[in-house]
């Protein structure tokens, strides 16, 4: 059967892979309006809806595992994030605006995908009822006053009344890195800016809150090095607005298993209320950066491009006529307005290290998935190699 629509009751698909079962699908019809249907898989239930949360479901095995919901889980993090859960045998909740976007993590065990806008309040309330904790790691680079408001300040607000009403306390946040919840409005650039207000919002909630800041996070599939090594493959040079900003680069397995330590009830005392600081262990500027991932990128023979460093005025100019171009710009003069503050620890906070994390260095993680596979240059994915291994596509 492919997915079915109905009105009035949902259908749960669970194919039974059970010794003795050969190809059974069981369905079992709740009462809920409007949702679709998306059959399930060896022995998981996975769900769509398009306005309504999860109804409980506490059968077998899957009363005995922690329940996360995690908004933003088929980002870059959340899908690092969702693996990791699932092979804990938690329970993972990750709705999203369209099923399509959560076909790289829809298959794990034990995960639920809905179809949800987590902007609006009501969806977002019955979503975070019934769950254990809450992961947020929705965020946005580049976009208006009113964008950056609506994605940092606007939900965490909605989170914390959605916590409150679902009787929901653990909640793990990830911010930025320059971000300040003392002095919100201190930071140079929209971007802090909120997420410092963001910070603040879910501060003054009763909740046992954790905060992250990641400085610029890498790793397979990221839109950062991966850039600059394919920005390299079409300009012969390649010219920089920032090129001295400091960045302390963090892979993103180290910030998805920073969360999942945090998750742990062992270690809930004492994590709860603290800020900490998601680094790596090295620092970098930006026109180093951009000459390594040419150099792990193969690209003019290993070489690279050479890096042109360009004066303050024509950086803005470079960003404001980016800005024009259509889709998601390179590099917008808000983003630039950021990079006005070291993206480094403060050494104030506590880092990885505090979690049990040695942070791994980028100088050894960076050329496994920007140097050659498959007899020629491009990316490596943990999660597709685990899924081409196993068949799944």
């Amino acid at each position: 059967m492919a997915s079915d629509s109905v009105r009035g009751e949902a259908a749960l698909g669970v194919v039974a892979g059970a010794p003795g079962f050969k190809n059974i699908r069981l369905w079992i019809i709740l009462p809920v309006e409007n949702c679709a249907v998306l059959p399930g898989w060896m022995g998981t239930i996975s769900r769509r809806f398009s306005s309504v949360g999860p109804k409980a479901f506490n059968k077998g095995d899957f009363s005995l595992m922690k329940k996360i919901l995690i908004l933003g889980g088929t980002g870059f993090v959340g899908r690092h994030l969702c693996e990791k859960l699932t092979q804990r045998q938690w329970r993972v909740t990750v709705p999203t605006r369209h099923e399509a976007n959560a076909r790289d993590i829809q298959m794990l065990p034990a995960l639920d995908v809905f179809e949800a806008n987590v902007h609006d309040e009501a969806a977002l309330t019955r979503l975070v009822a019934g769950h254990d904790a809450v992961v947020n790691l929705v965020g946005i680079l580049h976009g208006t006053q009113d964008a950056f408001d609506k994605a940092h300040v606007l939900l965490p607000q909605k989170l914390a009344r959605a916590c409150a009403t679902g009787g929901v306390q653990r909640v793990i946040h990830i911010s930025a890195l320059g971000a300040d919840a003392r002095n919100p409005d201190g930071a140079p650039s929209m971007y802090l800016r909120s997420k410092g207000h963001g910070e603040v919002a879910l501060h003054q909630a009763d909740l046992a809150l954790t905060v992250l800041r990641p400085s610029v996070i890498f790793g397979a599939e990221d839109k950062f090095l991966n850039t600059f090594a394919q920005l390299q493959k079409i300009f012969p040079v390649i010219p920089l607005a920032a090129s001295h900003a400091l960045f302390q680069p963090v892979w993103v397995e180290d910030v998805a298993q920073a969360i999942v330590h945090c998750l742990q009830e062992a270690h809930t005392h004492a994590t709860a209320g603290q800020t900490f600081e998601a680094c790596g262990p090295d620092i970098f500027t930006l026109r180093q950066l951009v000459q390594l991932a040419g150099r792990f990128g193969g690209i003019n023979q290993g070489r690279g491009r050479p890096v042109i460093e360009l004066p303050a005025a024509l950086g803005r100019l470079q960003a404001r006529l980016m800005a024009l171009a259509p889709g998601e710009p390179l590099l917008s003069r808000d983003n630039l307005d950021s990079m006005k503050l070291p993206n480094i620890a403060s050494g104030n906070l506590p880092g990885l290290q505090a979690l049990g994390i040695a942070p791994a260095a980028l100088e050894a993680v960076a050329p496994t998935y920007l140097g050659p596979v498959s007899g020629g240059w491009g990316l490596r994915s943990n999660l597709m190699l685990k899924r081409k291994t196993a068949g799944r596509f």
